[in-house]
């Protein structure tokens, strides 16, 4: 996993020289239709579509790490073909690996599964606004730990996404959470069980979710 931050220590990398023509001694003009970037968000949308890795700026950090396992990319794609009948049946769409950003900032996130209506507000052609969703459910690896458990959850909230579901096989012993109910940038209510247990997603969603499929 590679993160870079909008913060920087010590003493910044001296500029390379210029090229200079051998021929005419001047220096070339930059080429045609580069952009300096200057936000994370940029570096973020100049990444898209010329790298497999996936990338999320969380925290005000650009994180970049390679897709998941087997076993998490199993987890993730299992989640979203349990909930996907479920979902249809609501007239929704339950996805693996959409591409959503929270309103405003419009910092990027690729949640493992994300659940909602075709009509989620979007932004651009490639993401759906956080805010627009019904659920979202990551799955923790060893690099994710931090984020998944500590981060994501306040993310969620804040753009009021109503149920944030964390499958966690990494725990001793693996668990999976449920928050719900978010206010003011938390989730005022969670529930637990180990991994293999049954789990009631509440409304809106309001599915009981055997996670006996994961193991």
């Amino acid at each position: 996993m590679v993160t870079t931050s909008r913060k920087t220590h010590g003493c910044p990398a001296p500029s390379p020289e210029p090229e200079v023509s051998a021929t005419t001694g001047e220096v070339p003009p930059a080429p045609a239709g580069e952009n300096e970037l200057t936000t994370l968000r940029d570096v973020y949308d100049a990444l898209v579509g010329r790298t497999k890795m996936r990338a999320e700026i969380i925290d005000g950090r650009l994180i970049v790490s390679p897709l998941g396992t087997f076993e998490h990319q199993d987890m993730a794609t299992t989640l979203a073909v349990v909930l996907r009948p479920h979902a249809v049946a609501r007239g929704w769409k339950a996805v693996a690996g959409l591409g959503i950003c929270t309103d405003g900032t419009r910092d990027p996130y690729e949640p493992d599964v994300a659940v909602y209506p075709p009509d989620a507000p979007r932004w651009g052609a490639r993401e759906v606004y956080a805010s627009g969703l019904v659920m979202a459910g990551e799955v923790v690896s060893a690099s994710s730990v931090g984020d998944d458990r500590d981060h994501k959850p306040g993310i969620y909230a804040t753009a009021r996404v109503p149920i944030y579901l964390l499958i966690d096989p990494v725990s001793e012993p693996a668990r999976v959470t449920v928050f719900s109910e978010p206010k003011d940038g938390r989730y005022t209510i969670s529930t637990s069980v180990d991994l293999g247990k049954e789990i009631h997603l509440p409304d809106p969603v309001d599915f009981l979710l055997d996670t006996a499929v994961f193991l």
